[in-house]
């Protein structure tokens, strides 16, 4: 016959040597709701960010995390990112006569991005980047850009933070003009182009205009130029003054760029 045997569990753990205290353990770790909650505002805020820039914000914030936690509560809370990288089937080749940018202003890239109103009249946005510490010295939207208008917005830029050594750009109409060649030649500043058809020869751009377009152009609607204006304006002082760049360290754009200067022109 089948007998149920009950035994005590101060008795079983004595017969497997465990410690009755560890069975009886209550955690005393404090809750973390809060924590989850500010890591769920940052993600409804930074729809883009991955669990490692909402880690450097929460430590900026004075949150005593490791990044294993921070990365265990992203993933408990579904705000994981999903990407899907296409598969490169050729290696990209950099050329190899160019040289890294070994401080800020030395390299520039520039190219422009397409979007629209939410009338759904187009417009350009003129996107320039720093090469060595990610700082954006502009997003200029407009409805029509010409080679003039390009030198414009620089010039209003370089007179503030200073002149490039080198800008980095395609063979786009406006960038190969006769007034964006004297400009630059005026201001002893080197146009690098691109090769046709080679968008890898200018990946900082590319890569930048990737990350403008899923955290700004596609969370916004545009309902003017004045509008948009003054929405890129605030997610450019975003990007340079407060979002943590991986690349750089975690550190923002602005504190690596140099005390504001222009160059003298060469006129």
């Amino acid at each position: 016959m089948r007998a149920d045997w009950q035994v005590s569990i101060r008795r079983a753990c004595a017969v497997i040597r465990f410690d009755p205290r560890t069975y009886r353990y209550t955690s005393r770790r404090p809750g973390q709701a809060a924590l989850e909650q500010r890591i769920r505002e940052i993600c409804q805020t930074r729809v883009r960010f991955g669990y490692r820039r909402v880690h450097v914000l929460l430590k900026r914030e004075g949150w005593e995390i490791n990044a294993k936690r921070t990365y265990r509560i992203y993933n408990e809370l579904g705000m994981q990112l999903r990407n899907k990288t296409p598969k490169r089937r050729v290696k990209a080749k950099l050329r190899e006569d160019r040289a890294e940018a070994v401080g800020p202003n030395d390299v520039w890239a520039m190219d422009f991005v397409h979007d629209q109103l939410a009338t759904g009249r187009k417009i350009r946005v003129l996107t320039v980047v720093d090469t060595f510490s990610r700082f954006v010295p502009v997003l200029d939207p407009r409805f029509s850009y010409r080679g003039e208008d390009v030198v414009a917005t620089l010039d209003q830029v370089c007179r503030r933070i200073g002149y490039p050594k080198t800008i980095r750009v395609d063979q786009g109409s406006e960038f190969i003009s006769r007034d964006m060649d004297l400009w630059a030649y005026q201001r002893s500043v080197t146009l690098d182009f691109s090769r046709p058809g080679k968008p890898t020869d200018n990946a900082f751009i590319e890569a930048f205009n990737g990350r403008f377009r899923a955290e700004c152009l596609s969370a916004h609607w545009f309902m003017s130029l004045e509008d948009a204006a003054e929405k890129l304006e605030a997610w450019r002082r975003d990007y340079n003054e407060e979002r943590p760049h991986g690349a750089i360290g975690n550190k923002v754009p602005a504190a690596l760029m140099k005390p504001a200067h222009a160059s003298s022109p060469c006129v």
